[in-house]
């Protein structure tokens, strides 16, 4: 290894900052989220196996150029949405690893209110959200990687769904459901991703929202 290339600094997996679930209520952090390809990025370290990711590796993971997730990786670590793990000098530039500042993010309800100064911006961080799994589901379908064949164990149902229910529902029905869906979903993060060998990489959204009398089409 050359002189110039061996690491200056290196600090742990989970840097200072660390939180295990961030909830969302500062205009800056919601705009930071409102754009997909920053949250193809939070993804792209969240899935990261091996750690922290440099630029250039969160660039072939997203299959961007490099030059273009700059701007992106300091909006978000200004938002303290990543943090940098480590650092190192690599031909006489130091190149940082960014590593997430938290394990899951939540946009608290209060964003929300009629009364909020931020609800557009929640809103926005949403839409985002949709575009980049929209995004995602149709790069992996082009890539043939989307399965929602019959499942090998011989049952009769796919492992995969895909549902658009309209309903009526009381409001304690509607809250049990949406309690119910965030059991799960707290279940998973709580988990995190298995190490079995058989392991299955899958993705889960959900969005589930009444309507208030007379907005009805």
């Amino acid at each position: 290894m050359a002189e110039d290339e061996r690491e200056a600094d290196e600090t742990g997996e989970q840097p200072g900052g660390w939180v295990e679930q961030r909830d969302v209520t500062d205009v800056a952090v919601l705009k930071a989220l409102a754009d997909p390809l920053r949250l193809a990025i939070l993804d792209a370290l969240r899935r990261a196996d091996g750690g922290p990711l440099t630029a250039k590796e969160l660039a072939v993971a997203l299959g961007e150029p490099q030059t273009k997730l700059y701007r992106h990786i300091k909006q978000l670590e200004k938002a303290e949405l990543i943090l940098v793990a480590g650092t190192r000098l690599v031909s006489g530039i130091v190149e940082s690893r960014y590593s997430l500042a938290q394990r899951s993010i939540r946009l608290a309800s209060e964003v929300f209110s009629e009364d909020s100064p931020v609800r557009d911006e929640a809103y926005g961080a949403m839409l985002a959200g949709m575009d980049r799994v929209r995004e995602e589901f149709r790069a992996r379908v082009a890539e043939g990687r989307v399965d929602f064949s019959r499942p090998r164990d011989g049952s009769d149902s796919s492992p995969a769904i895909f549902a658009d229910v309209s309903l009526r529902l009381t409001p304690e029905r509607l809250r049990r459901l949406r309690d119910q869906l965030g059991d799960i979903f707290d279940e998973l993060t709580r988990e995190g991703p298995s190490e079995a060998e058989d392991a299955i990489e899958v993705t889960a959204f959900a969005l589930l929202y009444g309507l208030r009398p007379g907005t009805e089409s």
